[in-house]
């Protein structure tokens, strides 16, 4: 979760430190208690709304009671009210017990919160601890598509993070440009020198500040995951590819039909959504793969390894 500030109130906080240690020891009860006390000390300090609201679904988990239920909703409901553009995935919360827009559970904000906090330790962690392989995937996926001696003369990668897409594609590409909300990532990024623009902001915003027709190729790893409908994004690639360019990226994938949360508060697609929305798009699939792109809990999640053409074109 990312780290937030102080409520202003030197006892709230510390109720709020305790309820936080109660609820990683497993005492959700002895949680709940605590950030009620902090509460009733700082009652628009939205961190601890949220932290009351998981301290009672972690009840309701237990009892399957309705009032714990309807606690948990309530406290994600105040946190929501308290902090509207979402920092804290109040909205998120909301949606994996079933209330509110499934599609728009994931806010841009919340995004840019977590992976502020989470850049100084990503690659570490990502890579290290959770094996993530889905740059090299995707890298042999281009292979396999275009040829090994194939090179993009413009690529954009698309929730760029800390470059590891870029150094994935170190050799095959001219010019790169990269964007990710995280200001923190980019920094990152910047670092490796491979990319010849970086821009802080919106898939959305930067697909359409690009000249229509001008990529060779658009990448996306492990970032449609925190997108509900695909549509939207593949409609903007579309009008952005060259006619034998190529959009390639990972998602996460289930069994069951449209699109679902996890457990992990991640997007998971189907793979009938997935191709619906390529084809609403005007996009044909040249590759679509099984492959485990990261580890959790020390199984394989679920995923594809996706890349898409202009139909009737050459890649």
């Amino acid at each position: 979760m990312p780290s937030q500030h102080s409520s202003g109130d030197l006892l709230a906080d510390r109720r709020y430190a305790y309820a936080e240690a109660c609820l990683a020891e497993g005492d959700a009860r002895g949680a709940a208690e605590m950030a009620e006390q902090a509460l009733d000390l700082a009652p628009r300090f939205a961190p601890a709304w949220l932290l009351l609201g998981r301290a009672r679904e972690a009840l309701h988990a237990a009892s399957r009671s309705p009032a714990d239920l309807q606690g948990a909703l309530g406290a994600y409901a105040n946190a929501l009210d308290l902090d509207p553009e979402d920092r804290l995935g109040s909205r998120l919360r909301l949606a994996q017990l079933g209330v509110g827009d499934r599609l728009a559970a994931i806010s841009p904000a919340y995004v840019r919160a977590l992976f502020d906090g989470y850049a100084a330790r990503f690659e570490r962690h990502l890579v290290g601890d959770l094996g993530y392989r889905g740059p090299e995937m995707l890298r042999a996926a281009l292979d396999a598509v275009a040829g090994p001696e194939r090179r993009f003369a413009r690529a954009l990668d698309l929730g760029c993070g800390t470059g590891l897409m870029g150094a994935a594609l170190a050799g095959r590409v001219g010019r790169l440009d990269g964007v990710d909300l995280s200001p923190r990532m980019l920094a990152r990024a910047e670092r490796r020198g491979l990319y010849h623009g970086l821009v802080s902001g919106d898939l959305a915003d930067a697909l359409a500040g690009t000249e229509p027709g001008s990529l060779d190729l658009a990448v996306a790893a492990d970032v449609f995951i925190y997108l509900g409908d695909l549509r939207p994004v593949l409609a903007a690639v579309a009008r952005a590819l060259a006619p034998a360019g190529l959009c390639a990226f990972t998602v996460q994938s289930h069994g069951g039909p449209g699109v679902t949360i996890g457990e992990d508060g991640r997007y998971a697609h189907s793979d009938a959504e997935v191709l619906a929305a390529a084809a609403a798009a005007g996009l044909a699939p040249r590759h679509f793969a099984e492959g485990a792109i990261r580890r959790q809990n020390g199984r394989g999640v679920p995923g594809r390894v996706v890349v898409l053409g202009l139909p009737d074109t050459v890649a």
